[in-house]
């Protein structure tokens, strides 16, 4: 099974693995509520899947919980996560769970390929670009590890933001411009080290940042 909310990506994904004889491609999901369901209705063995794919509404899906959720209730399904997220915490996060290969977005299809053979084997693979980025030094992922040095400010829209509120919503809460608030979460995203809203909320849920 695959998901990811690039079409280009699903056709390229298909046509790599429709190569190989030994595998069928049971179905493909373009966002989490899709993919959940596909998930209910039709079985498979390894499932090909983007960490973070939004909805159809546009509102962004937490990946780490998509990700919990499936394993908590189809633990026998094997997971392949495709990524372009580089923050060591997030990719620590998902490796330690021990069921999960893993592959950058920029690696090639036939790294892709032995991932799905590893998982069919009820093994797991980690992708070379992933071994690069968790075999940092500390003193290179500081910036990526938990507790930033946030201000009171900050963490307040952080928290708000992950909750759901827009910018705007926010600024009206808070009594502040929108721009200020974009500033403030800008600020906070380059901080923590993360460089979007999937970014964001993976590592909220990740390391506990703020209570969500």
């Amino acid at each position: 099974m695959l998901a990811d909310d690039h079409p280009f990506v699903l056709v390229g994904i298909r046509a790599a693995l429709e190569m190989h004889a030994d595998v069928a491609i049971v179905g493909e999901a373009s966002t989490p509520t899709s993919l959940i369901k596909l998930l209910q209705s039709t079985p498979c063995d390894v499932l090909v899947t983007d960490l973070t794919m939004p909805e159809a509404s546009g509102a962004v899906e937490d990946g780490l919980r998509l990700i919990r959720r499936i394993r908590r209730d189809w633990p026998s399904l094997r997971v392949v996560v495709m990524t372009a997220l580089t923050n060591v915490a997030i990719l620590r996060s998902i490796v330690s769970d021990g069921a999960v290969s893993m592959l950058g977005k920029m690696e090639t299809m036939d790294e892709l390929w032995q991932a799905i053979l590893a998982s069919g084997k009820g093994e797991i693979h980690i992708g070379r670009s992933i071994v690069e980025a968790l075999a940092q030094p500390e003193s290179e992922a500081c910036d990526l590890r938990p507790n930033p040095r946030l201000s009171e400010r900050q963490t307040e829209i952080i928290r708000m933001f992950v909750r759901g509120q827009s910018v705007s919503q926010i600024a009206a809460a808070l009594g502040c411009h929108r721009r200020s608030v974009s500033r403030q979460k800008r600020f906070a995203m380059a901080k923590i080290g993360v460089a979007n809203a999937p970014g964001l909320f993976a590592y909220v849920r990740a390391n506990g940042l703020t209570e969500v």
